[in-house]
């Protein structure tokens, strides 16, 4: 039997978009737990995710090597950890504190068979859902409520320091990701700019700003390139004061998903089977458009992705048909 529940330490090292995920699960734990503090173990790189969130009592945070932060985890005297990130370095911090654990299935064996051998017996339940497994003998359950994300103090962006034309709203585009078979390429997404005839802001880190730059002046005066203008925090603002977002699958998809945008997220080499797809309360879930090349023979060739093309000819995203993005995003941003 568990003692009483003071202090319960959650451990996710990265990257964004999983961390995020993780917030279902420390709002829950926060509100079902009585008088619990949630102390959250991440990467350095990562802990401005996670900063602004009020239902964390404590962000513990290491850069290269656990040598300075397990003998402080140790002092805390946690009676619970939640392992949401489930490898050799969870596992030895665990041990490290010899404190009660629980995790989640990852479901590995699965996604190589589906990878390898486009064999798909993946169950059908995202990643959220499998992140609560790890709370089970906490009897914690899934309030429906979906994400969240909390912008730190002084990250909001003011929308009166961005161009005039983006001041009565506009549509967030993310034109980065980790990986370039995951990237939607900029001729598709220049069609898109070029037929919705909206106002656009176009989001990335610093490593996106020739692609975006590319698109801006192949689209004319609606579109702004913001790629590697602003930190993850306040791209995120950005985010909750569009009106509609088209992004590939990256860790803004799942912010996105945080402020109940209405989203078009854009499916490359992977698949939202793998349960990565935007995670929406049931409501809302008709205001999440899916765009992918089903029945593609080659895809999924990777749970991750590729710096380019396999097969050389990347149809996973060049055959994605522009027409129904433009129609639904329209349509959200016009409120119809």
């Amino acid at each position: 039997m568990l003692p009483p529940l003071k202090k319960v330490l959650v451990i996710r090292f990265s990257s964004i978009g999983d961390i995020v995920l993780t917030s279902a699960v420390v709002r829950c734990l926060k509100n079902q737990v009585r008088g619990a503090e949630i102390h959250f173990l991440t990467k350095k790189q990562f802990e401005p995710i996670l900063r602004g969130n009020p239902y964390i009592t404590r962000v513990w945070q290491y850069d290269h090597n656990f040598g300075d932060v397990i003998p402080e985890l140790k002092s805390q005297g946690f009676h619970f950890i939640v392992d949401l990130h489930k490898n050799y370095r969870s596992t030895y911090v665990i041990t490290q504190l010899g404190v009660k654990s629980a995790t989640f299935s990852k479901l590995n064996f699965r996604k190589w068979l589906t990878v390898r051998f486009k064999i798909n017996c993946l169950p059908d339940i995202h990643l959220v859902e499998r992140y609560f497994k790890a709370t089970a003998p906490l009897h914690i359950n899934n309030d429906g409520k979906g994400l969240d994300y909390f912008i730190a103090t002084g990250d909001e962006v003011d929308p009166a320091g961005l161009p005039e034309f983006l001041h009565k709203g506009y549509i967030a585009i993310v034109v980065g990701g980790k990986h370039q078979t995951k990237i939607f390429p900029a001729e598709k997404v220049i069609s898109v700019c070029r037929n919705l005839n909206l106002p656009v802001i176009l989001l990335g880190g610093k490593e996106d700003m020739e692609r975006g730059a590319e698109i801006e002046s192949a689209t004319g005066p609606l579109v702004f390139n913001a790629c590697g203008m602003f930190n993850i925090n306040q791209s995120a603002s950005l985010i909750r004061q569009a009106k509609s977002v088209l992004t590939n699958d990256t860790g803004l998809m799942h912010i996105a998903a945080a402020f109940k945008k209405p989203i078009v997220s854009v499916w490359g080499n992977t698949i939202p089977a793998f349960g990565m797809y935007p995670y929406l309360p049931e409501e809302l879930r008709a205001d999440s458009l899916i765009a992918e090349v089903k029945g593609l023979h080659c895809r999924p060739c990777s749970k991750l992705g590729f710096p380019q093309c396999p097969k050389g000819h990347f149809r996973c995203m060049n055959d994605i048909e522009t027409d129904p993005i433009v129609t639904f995003l329209q349509r959200t941003f016009n409120n119809i």
